[in-house]
C-alpha cells in the first residue's frame, strides 16, 4: 500500500518539518501514524515529497523526517476537463469524488438549463466550496499529488468558449433521436485539451447542443445504456484515460 498523503501549502525541502493544524490533527488522531511509518507531503499542485515519521506529538503534530527533496509530477497529457451539470442533492460531490479518483485533471460545473439545482448567492459559494473541498479530500484519499482543479461555475455560453479551445472536444448525450458517435473509436489527440460536457437530468437541450456543436463539440455516447448524470463523466474519464495511454 502506498504511503498517506497529505497537503502543505508548500512542500518542504527537509531535512525534517513539523505537520500541524487539521492535517497534522489528521494523522496523529484519525491516522494514528507512528515512528517508522512513510508519509507523503504535497500543495496538491504536482510538487510532492516522501518521508519517515520521527514522532507524533499530542494530538496535532507529527514530526517528518528523512525528507527526500521536493520532486514534481510531470502534467498530464492529455489533459481532461469534465464539464459537469449541476446535480440533485449530493450527487455533485459524488460524481466529484469519483471523477477525482478515477483520475480527472479539472472539473467545470455548469448551470444547465434543464438544472433542477440553482447555484446563487450564498447557497452557490458554499455549494462550490464543497466540490473543492471533495476534490482535495479524495486527492489525498487516492494518493494523488496533483488534484483536480474545480472551476467557478459556468453558464452555457462560458463553456462553448473552453470547448472552442480545446484539442478534443465532446458532449455526452445519448438520445435516439439525435446522431452520435461512440466514444471508445472517435480519434483523441495525444497531447493539449479533451473537455467531456455531461448533462443534468434532464439531459442537454437541443439548444444547448447547437452552441456546443458551432463551437467544435461533437455528440458522442459511451455505450448502449443511460448512465446518471453523476456517474457519466466518471465513466468517460476512466475511458479516455484508458485510450491515452494514462491508465497503463
Amino acid at each position: 500500500m502506498t504511503a498517506p498523503v497529505f497537503v502543505v501549502e508548500q512542500v518542504p525541502g527537509g531535512p525534517e518539518f513539523v505537520l500541524e493544524g487539521p492535517e497534522g490533527r489528521h494523522a496523529v488522531s484519525v491516522k494514528r501514524l507512528r515512528a517508522g511509518e512513510d508519509v507523503v507531503l504535497t500543495d496538491g499542485r504536482g510538487h510532492w515529497t516522501e518521508g519517515i515519521v520521527l514522532a507524533a506529538e499530542g494530538k496535532d503534530r507529527l514530526v517528518v523526517t528523512d525528507l527526500t527533496g521536493i520532486r514534481e509530477e510531470p502534467r498530464p497529457a492529455p489533459r481532461i476537463t469534465v464539464v459537469q451539470a449541476l446535480p440533485k442533492g449530493d450527487r455533485g460531490e459524488v460524481a466529484v469524488e469519483t471523477m477525482t479518483e478515477t483520475g480527472v485533471d479539472a472539473v467545470v460545473p455548469w448551470q444547465a438549463a434543464r438544472c433542477i439545482t440553482q447555484w446563487k448567492g450564498d447557497r452557490g459559494l458554499k455549494s462550490l466550496a464543497k466540490w473543492r473541498n471533495t476534490a482535495r479530500e479524495a486527492g489525498k484519499q487516492s494518493r494523488r499529488v496533483r488534484f483536480p482543479d474545480v472551476a467557478d461555475v459556468m453558464t452555457t455560453k462560458q463553456v462553448a468558449a473552453l470547448v472552442a479551445t480545446a484539442d478534443f472536444a465532446a458532449v455526452l448525450h445519448e438520445d435516439r433521436g439525435h446522431s452520435s458517435e461512440p466514444l471508445a473509436t472517435v480519434r483523441l489527440p495525444a497531447q493539449g485539451e479533451i473537455v467531456l460536457v455531461v448533462g443534468p437530468e434532464g439531459g442537454v437541450s437541443p439548444d444547448e447542443l447547437a452552441v456546443f456543436a458551432a463551437a467544435g463539440a461533437r455528440t458522442c455516447r459511451l455505450g448502449a445504456s443511460v448512465l446518471r448524470t453523476s456517474t457519466a463523466g466518471t465513466a468517460a474519464t476512466a475511458l479516455l484515460l484508458g485510450r491515452t495511454g494514462r491508465w497503463s
